[in-house]
């Protein structure tokens, strides 16, 4: 469960949305922190 002042995505959901690993979605939000926009990019660019 995210941290109330956590304002980025959880891995799960992340991963779901994007179709990709958990572990390739921690890694992504680990390096993109709270910025969604640079992380939805890679998320769909790890998808394909």
């Amino acid at each position: 469960m995210a941290d109330e002042n956590t304002k980025g995505y959880e891995p799960i959901p992340f991963a779901k949305k994007h179709r990709i690993s958990v572990e390739d979605a921690k890694a992504i939000l680990a390096k993109h922190g709270d910025d969604r926009k640079s992380a939805d990019k890679e998320g769909r660019r790890v998808s394909l």
